[in-house]
């Protein structure tokens, strides 16, 4: 079954705000019934994150503080896509950052919407492998340190609340899934 594009059409766009990281513009749309809608959408240049798995299996995660949360939350080491940069490149770069971690081996294994009801944000996702040591970079406002835990811990972690983060869920199970196929 072939999913055809709804023809709605675009009766009015305001933006309402452009700022450093997200754009937000509100869409009145009319149906193909005629019936007319609001969308809001926030704009995003898209996202990187990435699984840092060590010699011994266990992966690198980061407990960091989110202002929109106000809280500190267990995440995998992810960033926000540069203009001048590749999705390898920017996870090369802020793995090395958030983590003090230098991965020898980045393999891509997919994208996806974080959140597509209201939000075009695209997340690609990676395996890090062969990691050195190297002094971690923290900007300006992070507040990160870094811990060390097992699948197993992770998938406790994920199960009880602790872990709550989707791209973090995600990517955890990805790669408890991947690792499960061979």
């Amino acid at each position: 079954m072939e999913n055809k594009k709804p023809e709605n059409i675009v009766l009015s766009h305001k933006e309402l705000y452009h700022g450093k990281i997200v754009d937000l513009y509100v869409d009145t749309i009319q149906h193909p019934s005629g019936r007319e809608a609001i969308r809001e959408v926030v704009v995003h240049p898209g996202g990187v994150t990435a699984v840092p798995v060590l010699e011994d299996r266990r992966i690198v995660l980061v407990r960091q503080y989110r202002y929109p949360l106000d809280k500190y939350i267990l995440e995998l080491p992810a960033g926000k896509l540069d203009s001048n940069q590749s999705p390898l490149e920017t996870i090369g770069r802020e793995l090395e950052e958030e983590t003090g971690y230098r991965a020898e081996e980045l393999s891509y294994e997919g994208s996806f919407y974080s959140s597509p009801g209201f939000c075009n944000e695209i997340i690609h996702l990676f395996i890090a492998r062969s990691l050195t040591p190297v002094p971690q970079r923290l900007e300006e406002g992070e507040h990160i340190t870094v811990e060390i835990a097992s699948l197993e811990e992770c998938l406790r972690m994920i199960a009880c609340g602790e872990i709550a983060d989707g791209k973090s869920i995600l990517g955890i199970l990805w790669y408890k899934a991947k690792i499960e196929l061979k």
